[in-house]
């Protein structure tokens, strides 16, 4: 069994779950996060003066599937969230043994 993580921007969030609605998931969740990478941070005003927000709002989702047809998981995340921008988000994948 694999386990995929993909941090996505928020918008990009509904698109990525209406690509896996009828794939054949073992499981996901779906968490809300904040984070930086290459993307770096963004500059905001409080109280008349700039300070810096180091971490950017994202979506995590975490998704549970068959060896066999995370290639095609896989697939489907990238063609829906890649905008070839810096920021688009990060897609790891791990082994992990499902004890039920």
């Amino acid at each position: 069994m694999k386990q995929i993580i993909t941090v996505v921007r928020p918008h990009l969030a509904e698109n990525v779950l209406g690509a896996l609605r009828r794939a054949p998931l073992e499981g996901l969740t779906v968490t809300e996060v904040k984070g930086y990478g290459r993307q770096k941070s963004y500059l905001d005003e409080y109280q008349d003066t700039e300070y810096s927000t180091a971490f950017l709002p994202k979506v995590e989702i975490k998704i549970w599937v068959e060896e066999s047809r995370c290639d095609e998981i896989l697939e489907k995340i990238v063609a829906v969230s890649r905008s070839g921008r810096i920021g688009d988000g990060k897609i790891f994948v791990s082994s992990v043994d499902c004890f039920f």
